[in-house]
């Protein structure tokens, strides 16, 4: 056997090393029957929604082409119980003047927080709105996401039956052919939310997704909420409460998962990957 051959089966052997694993998390969701069933959201209509407050929370900078779009989505939610927070730069007029826009629509539901944080950051934003919050549970979404209608509710129920600290929702890309990756990066998202999340959920220790993250007040305010200076801020807050020993619920259903679409371009690309790296 040629030093070639014997490189090529080493890489082969390493390769399969690190295939196998990430082949049986892909998997994990679809092991049993039974498994594949505790997987879904509840969306029966019982109990009635609004046993549970929500307060959400959306920051958004430099998006006045989306926001109004999105804002609008969550405060048509069927739950009858729901405070939604937009988020906004004191250096940022256009995307300030959308959430105004909004919030003088739905003045009973929506309040508009100026972040006047420097350097921004989500994380900063996000921290900047949590004395606003009232309500027992706090979500996060983009300023870009298509929100289902009836997921709150569902979100609720899934509270009620489970208990947790957390609810992690699932997030699908749309947009398959709109250039050369993001078939890849709508199939990366679906095998992520639809199946591994759940193996980390169920070991007890998971990195959270940025957005339809649902965490209940208390336990993210005793955690200090957000870390301001980690450029994965959702990461960061899964390790920290699966180090405290929080429970966290995965739940996909793709009717009721956030849609949102892959990044548009090539520095986009690379931004998300690093961040991600």
């Amino acid at each position: 056997m040629s030093v070639i051959d014997v490189l090529v089966l080493i890489s082969t052997i390493a390769l399969t090393i690190v295939a196998l694993p990430s082949l049986i998390w892909m998997l994990y969701a679809w092991r049993t029957p039974e498994a594949f069933e505790r997987t879904h959201l509840d969306r029966r209509g019982t109990p009635e929604p609004g046993s549970i407050s929500f307060s959400i929370l959306v920051p958004a900078r430099h998006e006045d082409a989306v926001l109004q779009a999105t804002l609008e989505g969550i405060c048509t939610q069927s739950h009858p119980r729901v405070q939604v927070i937009c988020v906004v730069g004191h250096d940022d007029p256009g995307t300030t003047e959308v959430a105004n826009r909004v919030a003088d629509r739905f003045p009973k539901r929506m309040l508009v927080v100026v972040d006047h944080s420097w350097p921004k950051s989500k994380p900063a934003a996000l921290n900047s709105a949590l004395p606003y919050c009232t309500g027992d549970v706090v979500g996060v979404f983009d300023a870009e996401d298509e929100v289902a209608p009836g997921l709150l509710a569902a979100i609720e129920r899934a509270f009620l039956r489970d208990d947790p600290d957390v609810v992690q929702g699932g997030v699908q890309l749309m947009n398959v052919s709109s250039n050369w990756w993001s078939a890849r990066n709508c199939l990366e998202y679906y095998f992520w939310f639809r199946s591994r999340l759940h193996f980390h959920a169920d070991r007890g220790f998971i990195p959270l997704g940025g957005n339809t993250v649902f965490l209940r007040r208390d336990v993210l305010q005793g955690l200090g909420g957000w870390d301001a200076d980690c450029l994965a801020e959702d990461c960061d807050l899964g390790v920290r409460i699966s180090a405290r020993g929080g429970v966290v619920t995965v739940a996909y259903t793709p009717a009721l998962a956030t849609r949102e679409e892959t990044p548009d371009s090539i520095p986009a690309l690379i931004r998300q990957r690093t961040r991600w790296n």
